[in-house]
């Protein structure tokens, strides 16, 4: 469990920050750094909070980052990848609340 949530992390990094070194080395050194910091961590309830911690990770950074490239001095170019594009949800101004 917790050696695939480590592949899935580092695949997840090399899909997120495609074509970004600087990115790509940093999310790298970040995840094997947590991980090694954890690896004499015996209690079975903290483990499975770690790998919660983990999972909720790899979510955010799979449906929610976007990576910029910087074309000018004040612009940046988006680029999103396929799976955090969705169908055109139309916007509105007033919600109607929940009840």
């Amino acid at each position: 469990m917790v050696l695939q949530l480590f592949k899935t992390l580092h695949r997840t990094r090399q899909q997120v920050f495609k074509n970004d070194a600087r990115a790509l080395e940093a999310a790298r050194i970040k995840i094997n750094e947590e991980f090694k910091c954890n690896k004499t961590e015996t209690s079975a309830k903290k483990i499975e909070e770690l790998i919660k911690i983990g999972s909720d990770v790899e979510l955010i950074l799979r449906t929610s980052v976007i990576q910029g490239i910087h074309t000018d001095h004040n612009t940046l170019k988006l680029v999103p990848r396929k799976d955090l594009l969705i169908e055109n949800v139309p916007y509105c101004d007033a919600p109607t609340q929940k009840q």
